[in-house]
């Protein structure tokens, strides 16, 4: 049975987007993924779209999504490191990432922060399968 898990951020423009992206091009056999954001914004940023798309996701049909757009319970709640609280999203398991926001760096700090994503789903991914969570 697939765990739901959700990504969030404050924005949903950026790293929630890409471990989205992450978990549904990598994790869809043991997750079903999710993300959002606290306050509303009109786009996912274009250079966390590049990067990922470089990296074979396709998140040109993403836009960014408020928490009430995604379920109301969840198995895995993961804040990405901007001090996010979620009082309204009830989980069993929650965790912060602790990333730091590329918003405004450069395409290597997006690359970089891309990787940093990817390594950390995998975990995660490795942990649902191996019933750790």
């Amino acid at each position: 049975m697939k765990k739901t898990v959700a990504f969030i951020c404050v924005h949903n423009s950026c790293r929630s987007q890409m471990a989205e992206g992450w978990a549904k091009k990598l994790g869809n056999n043991v997750i079903e993924a999710y993300s959002a954001g606290t306050e509303n914004y009109p786009e996912v940023k274009p250079l966390a779209v590049k990067v990922m798309e470089e990296a074979g996701v396709n998140m040109s049909s993403h836009k960014p999504k408020l928490l009430s757009d995604i379920p109301r319970e969840l198995d895995i709640l993961i804040t990405m490191g901007c001090n996010v609280e979620c009082p309204n999203v009830p989980s069993k398991h929650r965790e912060d990432w602790g990333l730091d926001d590329p918003s405004g760096g450069s395409i290597e700090e997006f690359k970089q922060t891309r990787n940093t994503i990817k390594e950390k789903v995998e975990e995660l991914i490795s942990r649902i399968e191996n019933n750790v969570l």
